[in-house]
């Protein structure tokens, strides 16, 4: 296709009027679908997200983007953005202009303006017709900073249903890119908080396949390509030294289904000023390799408690780094080094009781929200820009806080975190430095 030729180093944002119209299947739905036929294309995610990323790369093959207008600054989210080589499709979070109060930062919309990439606004249609119009032309007219470029229609019940929709959006003068039929077995699977991540889906690639094949019964796929618009590029782009300094020259990373949530433009940061970096697994009982800076990010431990709580090599591993090693986990990574784990099912588990901290999944509560944190000493020392999502309950944590915290409006929060010699660790996710 020769549209397809031409969109390297092109990319458009993937948004809609809120949450559940259908973004991210169709996101995925078109990463695959470009990148079967062989056009270079990549994934990026607005906000804060570990899971939906680990979908795009599943779909496109190479590897996603966080693009964080509440965390990074412009200079940064250009950096990550430029790719000459490559197609970027960005996949919007939550609604088109949602973002974090009191001004709405953070929003995809914020991207929009800051790339100049035009918006595909995805509409669940599933129960209107004729009112698809007046939604449509509040969001095109709302912002003029922010183009919205095309509309796909989701869950389009029938041929009657989709010639009404597109007869309503015709006066509008915007191009209906698809008219996706209801897929029920299109939904995504989800738990707590959020999708069921990518690596435990047997039928992954199958889901993503059919996916793509939905969207291509419907997509006017010359008009989206047509559509896109120039990235940032990175010969035009001052060149300026990684953000975030490593903490040590050897670092070790636990990765597996337990401890996923790391991102990694903070991994490439620490990469490209020098450090090493290797990868070990809690979850397969390894003993954790010898390193200067071990790093347990977030993830879902208290899904494997009991498997962890039984895994001597890693634990013992574990505590006896404690005594020369500096250790640092993040939400998961931070239960694990308190003394104690309850589950949902309300059995305690032993952790690597390096943290005078005991959580609990037995009565959840849920803490939400972007978090600017300090650090007065330690390897982590600074500002730093950062979130919270979990629902664990804090039973007891004891001994010096890590972290002074404040919301995303400036609102003073309880200090965050506990170090212990060593040992640090706290519920905030760090997305970059302030």
């Amino acid at each position: 296709m020769s549209a397809a030729l031409e969109i390297s180093g092109k990319g458009l944002i993937i948004a809609a009027p809120s949450s559940g119209a259908g973004k991210t299947t169709l996101t995925l739905a078109l990463l695959r679908l470009l990148a079967r036929q062989g056009i270079n294309v990549r994934g990026a995610k607005s906000g804060p997200d570990y899971i939906d990323p680990k979908f795009h790369e599943a779909a496109s093959g190479a590897p996603c983007l966080n693009l964080d207008a509440w965390a990074m600054t412009p200079g940064r989210l250009r950096s990550l953005a430029a790719d000459e080589d490559s197609a970027l499709i960005v996949e919007g979070a939550m609604g088109l202009f949602d973002g974090a109060p009191p001004q709405g930062k953070g929003a995809v919309a914020d991207l929009a303006r800051l790339f100049s990439l035009p918006v595909v606004l995805v509409v669940d249609a599933g129960r209107m017709a004729g009112s698809v119009a007046p939604l449509v032309a509040g969001f095109a007219r709302f912002d003029s900073a922010v183009r919205v470029g095309a509309v796909i229609l989701n869950n389009v019940g029938s041929d009657r249903h989709e010639a009404m929709l597109r007869r309503a959006l015709a006066p509008l003068g915007l191009p209906v890119l698809a008219a996706m039929r209801r897929h029920k077995a299109l939904s995504m699977p989800s738990r707590h908080l959020g999708l069921v991540q990518a690596g435990e889906r047997a039928d992954l690639d199958s889901f993503l396949e059919a996916a793509a094949d939905a969207l291509a019964d419907s997509l006017d796929q010359d008009a989206l390509l047509a559509l896109m618009a120039p990235t940032p590029q990175a010969a035009s782009l001052p060149q300026t030294p990684p953000r975030m300094a490593p903490p040590a020259q050897r670092i070790v990373v636990a990765r597996d289904q337990a401890y996923a949530f790391s991102y990694p433009h903070l991994l490439a940061d620490w990469h490209a000023a020098g450090a090493e970096i290797t990868f070990f697994s809690p979850l397969a009982d390894d003993a954790v390799p010898e390193c200067d800076f071990l790093y347990l990010p977030g993830g879902y431990p208290e899904l494997h408690a009991g498997r962890l709580a039984a895994n001597a090599t890693f634990l013992d591993s574990l505590r006896n780094a404690a005594q020369d090693t500096v250790i640092y986990g993040e939400c998961g990574g931070y239960m694990t080094l308190g003394d104690g784990l309850i589950d949902a099912d309300g059995t305690r588990h032993q952790m690597a009781g390096l943290l005078r901290l005991e959580t609990s999944f037995a009565k959840r509560k849920l803490h939400l929200g972007y978090r600017d944190l300090t650090a007065s000493d330690g390897p982590l020392k600074g500002a730093w820009k950062a979130h919270e999502f979990h629902y664990a309950t804090t039973l007891k944590a004891e001994g010096t806080t890590l972290f002074t915290a404040q919301d995303a409006e400036g609102n003073a929060l309880p200090d965050m975190g506990l170090l212990e010699g060593n040992v640090y660790g706290s519920f905030g996710h760090l997305i970059d430095r302030a």
